[in-house]
């Protein structure tokens, strides 16, 4: 936890731009301080002594683990006794741990860095998953060869461990490698590039932040509200740690002088008027005579479609966030503009720190709902299988975007519930579904996505380790139908008022009848229960042989003003039974494939593309920003997704900060609503060329 006594006084430039305020805390800002830490004490968020103790211990008996496997591929090899002997394998952590901001029970992130003859195909993932699979202490063990970044999970004794491999290009590891240095770069491939990026990375983030302690305080705290509010999941495209990280150390930098009751505030602030897709960065971009491709929309015609762009600080920079879509980082947004509302009424002692992390009401939020259910033969399977149906789930919203012209919204949530009344292994993501605010209905208009779920269904299938039994269900259910094992209790409450802790949307339509009651996900994850045999109401099976019959491509429509769901098979209605969960009907669908209908009703508008802003800082804040984005890759047309408007008027807002504010001066490149670049705000300094000596 960080010191609030202590306020650096460097005079030291932090960051691409001038700090927005060098500003130190006042009395107020302490006590606030004092109490967040309190609080995140209170959660639980620390892992004890004896827990970071064996965590030490877990990763000094994997490095011993580590360091035989490569003496014995050294001695296969036919190398000389010399060569055995100084074998060698260096272990490196990144990731939260590294950051200094894992709680209890967190992935320990590790990279285990070998000598060129060892390599990741079959020496490590064949001959080390099989040391590791024969050892008592290894459960659940998982390789994951075809990852973005090839990885091997399991638990050592009981530790959760994620382990990346990187083979560099010398004969012997030493165990003071400076994996900072460029040079280690050299001869490798892409994949063990992105391997080392990792540690490289969360090293430089430590280097560029003015205060380490106050960064981990805000980190850890942000971390926390993330999950909370359920935007924390980089691979179903939302903020992941280094997302995170990245994004609270440029406010750091911004606030040289803030201690964590400030940087949060100012986190909101800042991000609540950003103007995506404008870059995040804590460093100038780096290019280098190795040739690593480096993000600059300038040169690569794909960096033009990212949203959200956070990148990374070190050789080769990268985008952090490539998954955010334009639905995931509306949710965001409007995220962000309940928080900072939330931080305001705190520095007015108009509300606790508590309200800012209330659970996010997921299932009142949206009327219809996709439901992807997941089953598997047993446990082991499940695992490996879910694994790559979430890691596809980003692929469906971005379909869904794709085919309806991004009329259609989706928010993926990202948890997964199980059903223990299930005889097989089970789990469950969940996505609500809306049509976008502002859009005019005609009556009777449909967004058909039966062709667009059985893409997806069809692209999952694909899955290389495909084994008897894992199946995918993906079914329309409309919210009192959601099944109750979503909920903490194993029911549904009875709709009260809504929270004082929620924030009203001004623009929800007045035929949108949520309560906000407080279904929060404080355990999401169900336990699986074997020999439990209850007959589903809804039997759904997938048959990529069979062609569709007409009752295969049955339609469910959804009425967004109402709340009917319209079965129709040829002109025939389907069989509707009674779900004894939800106690309304519910169509047996085979194909569980989907039509929305709007109506003509009003529609129900969670989300909004105007937001006002009301802001208060030592300095003020920018005043008008918009932001226009283009996903060339999904045909979706340029929309205007995120408008921030500053209220004027009482709020007196300094011209020179527009200046100083990072989203105006800094990002180096503005994207126009076509996707091109104006190339007359590039700023050349932003980009810089290393030369060989400075690789020194």
């Amino acid at each position: 936890m960080g010191n609030c006594d202590e306020v650096g006084a460097s005079s030291k430039q932090y960051g691409v731009t001038k700090p927005i305020s060098k500003a130190g805390p006042t009395v107020a800002d302490i006590q606030r301080t004092k109490e967040l830490e309190k609080f995140l004490v209170d959660s639980g968020l620390y892992e004890s002594e004896e827990e970071a103790a064996k965590r030490v211990e877990v990763l000094h008996r994997l490095g011993q683990v580590l360091k035989s496997w490569v003496k014995m591929l050294t001695r296969r090899r036919g190398y000389t006794d010399q060569m055995v002997e100084d074998a060698n394998a260096v272990i490196f952590t990144f990731g939260s741990y590294r950051l200094g901001v894992h709680g209890p029970g967190a992935d320990l992130d590790t990279l285990c860095i070998g000598p060129s003859y060892v390599n990741r195909e079959e020496d490590f993932f064949f001959v080390l998953h099989d040391i590791l699979a024969n050892m008592e202490e290894i459960t659940e063990l998982q390789p994951i060869p075809d990852a973005h970044v090839p990885v091997m999970k399991f638990k050592f004794d009981g530790i959760s461990i994620d382990l990346l491999y990187a083979s560099i290009s010398c004969l012997v590891v030493r165990d003071d490698l400076d994996i900072a240095d460029v040079s280690i770069l050299q001869n490798i491939d892409e994949p063990t590039v992105r391997s080392l990026n990792g540690c490289r990375v969360a090293d430089q983030i430590l280097k560029l932040v003015p205060n380490v302690q106050n960064f981990r305080t805000t980190l850890r705290c942000l971390k926390f509200w993330a999950k909370r509010r359920g935007v924390y999941s980089n691979v179903t495209g939302f903020l992941g740690g280094v997302n995170l990280a990245l994004l609270v150390a440029r406010v750091c930098q911004l606030y040289p002088n803030a201690i964590p009751s400030m940087l949060v505030s100012r986190f909101f602030r800042v991000y609540t008027q950003w103007r995506w897709p404008n870059p995040v960065m804590l460093c100038p971009i780096e290019e280098n005579e190795l040739g690593f491709s480096v993000w600059d929309p300038r040169k690569n015609p794909r960096d033009r479609t990212h949203h959200m762009p956070i990148i990374t600080p070190a050789y080769p920079c990268m985008n952090s966030s490539y998954n955010v879509s334009t639905s995931t980082l509306r949710v965001m947004m409007e995220q962000f503009q309940y928080s900072n509302k939330i931080c305001g009424e705190v520095e007015l002692n108009k509300a606790q720190w508590t309200a800012l992390f209330e659970p996010y009401a997921f299932f009142e939020s949206y009327k219809n709902y996709l439901q992807v259910d997941i089953v598997a033969a047993d446990v082991d399977d499940l695992r490996a299988w879910k694994g790559w149906v979430e890691s596809r789930l980003r692929q469906l919203t971005l379909m869904i975007e794709r085919d309806t012209f991004g009329k259609l919204q989706c928010h993926p949530y990202p948890y997964e519930y199980m059903d223990m009344s299930r005889q097989c292994a089970h789990s469950a993501f969940f996505m609500g579904l809306q049509r976008k605010s502002g859009e005019i209905v005609q009556e009777g208009q449909q967004f058909d996505i039966r062709g667009t779920v059985d893409e997806f269904r069809h692209s999952v299938n694909m899955y290389m380790f495909w084994k008897p039994g894992m199946d995918i269900y993906v079914s329309h259910v409309r919210r009192r139908q959601i099944p109750s094992y979503v909920f903490p209790e194993g029911y549904k409450r009875s709709r009260q008022s809504r929270p004082t802790g929620q924030l009203d949307n001004p623009h929800k339509s007045s035929h949108e009848d949520i309560s906000g009651t407080e279904h929060c996900e404080r355990n999401p994850k169900r336990k699986y229960v074997d020999k439990v045999d209850v007959k589903r109401d809804i039997v759904v099976k997938k048959q990529f042989s069979v062609p569709m019959d007409s009752f295969a491509r049955s339609r469910l429509s959804m009425g967004f003003s109402g709340l009917t769901a319209d079965m129709h098979n040829s002109g025939h209605m389907i069989e509707r039974t009674k779900s004894p969960e939800s106690d309304t009907e519910c169509a047996s669908n085979s194909s569980v494939v989907t039509s929305l209908t709007s109506d003509g009703g009003s529609c129900e508008d969670v989300g909004s593309t105007q937001i006002a802003v009301s802001v208060e800082d030592h300095k003020g804040v920018d005043g008008t920003i918009s932001g226009r984005f283009h996903d060339t890759a999904c045909g979706i047309h340029s929309v205007p997704l995120v408008e921030n408007e500053v209220a004027r008027g009482n709020e007196v807002l300094q011209n020179e900060l527009q200046q100083q504010l990072e989203p105006n001066q800094m990002p180096g490149m503005v994207l126009n609503s076509k996707g091109s670049i104006n190339s007359d705000v590039v700023q050349k300094a932003i980009i810089r060329r290393l030369t060989p000596c400075a690789m020194k």
